[in-house]
């Protein structure tokens, strides 16, 4: 489509003026709110733009969905309207302050980064596509604009449920791992039988596809503590669910402690449970063992020193903390007799 009669210019500041908007929100601070933080009015007026963005993201898409092209003046005004639900949207993320928690911060950074990546793709769908008639490609960015926009009412809207979110996915992705190395475990002697075909087995012969003795011996403390991580999750998540506030910054600061400390449980799992398939390198499954229960014992830790470890949550916490010594030294002993 050609734009040599300028009418396309004003698109293409607004785009400019998106992308600068989006580094914006990804790399700036917020303001310190002198105690005048209203989290109610701010959760109001944030919603509000959300709507706001995707009502303009459906002009901007019927502006531009048949012929003729709008006039220059139209152009500029609906940029310079686009462009106003653009800095509104990241004016108001900036009034959250870190001190309601940097998890919940980042969740919400990450839903406006979402919405002004969609309005950035509609933008260059549309100034790029031939004006003849409504595109796939820009139906499907208009929606993509809508969908993020319609998270909105599924943000948390506390730090402490912006943390029970994320353990939610973590002890999700631990889960899976866990069952698969069990499902491989026992759906017979080869763990990759269902994944190959028959002429592929019957190749392979029984070269580095099977678990010896030796691994067998070692898998059984690795899986103790992969079942640790999985208990740990689901009791932390009970107990930050059952005593987690976030009435004073102190408060949200060990919730988001704890947020950062569990982030690295799943990876851990999964390294373990990918080191754990034939042929097995003893050392490498030591040393992913190793660093989960050094993951373990630290997110323990934290937990411990926090505000959600009350009298009920001691006792699991010592136990737990035993149970990933306990698993961490018979690995420690197999792998050595291995070498």
């Amino acid at each position: 489509m050609s734009d040599s009669s300028g009418n396309l210019i004003p698109l293409r500041n607004l785009l400019n003026s998106v992308q600068s908007v989006r580094e914006r929100v990804r790399d700036g601070e917020p303001r310190d709110s002198a105690g005048g933080f209203d989290v109610h009015h701010f959760w109001d007026t944030l919603g509000h733009t959300f709507k706001a963005t995707s009502q303009a993201a459906t002009k901007l898409s019927i502006t531009f969905s048949k012929p003729p092209l709008p006039s220059a003046q139209e152009c500029d005004a609906l940029a310079d309207h686009i462009q106003d639900s653009m800095l509104a949207l990241a004016t108001v993320y900036f009034w959250l302050p870190k001190s309601h928690g940097v998890t919940l911060r980042r969740m919400v950074r990450d839903a406006t980064l979402e919405v002004l990546d969609g309005m950035q793709q509609l933008t260059e769908v549309i100034l790029s596509t031939p004006l003849q008639s409504l595109t796939q490609e820009q139906l499907t960015s208009t929606a993509g604009v809508w969908a993020s926009c319609d998270q909105f009412p599924h943000l948390p809207k506390d730090n402490q449920a912006a943390v029970l979110s994320l353990l939610a996915t973590y002890s999700g992705v631990v889960k899976d791992a866990i069952e698969e190395m069990e499902q491989a475990q026992s759906d017979s002697q080869d763990p990759y039988s269902d994944v190959l075909e028959d002429d592929d087995l019957d190749s392979r012969g029984n070269q580095d596809t099977y678990w010896s003795e030796a691994d067998k011996q070692l898998m059984a403390p690795c899986h103790g503590l992969m079942k640790a991580a999985r208990a740990c999750l689901k009791k932390l998540s009970a107990a930050v669910k059952n005593n987690g506030k976030v009435d004073t910054p102190a408060c949200c600061a060990q919730l988001d402690d704890i947020a950062d400390s569990t982030k690295e449980i799943s990876p851990s799992v999964d390294d373990l449970a990918l080191s754990m398939y034939p042929p097995m390198n003893h050392i490498d499954v030591h040393q992913n063992a190793s660093r989960l229960s050094s993951v373990l014992k630290k997110v323990l830790e934290i937990t411990k020193s926090s505000h959600v470890c009350l009298e009920p949550e001691v006792s699991w916490v010592k136990f737990l903390d035993g149970a990933v010594d306990h698993n961490m030294q018979k690995v420690t002993n197999l792998a050595n007799s291995a070498t």
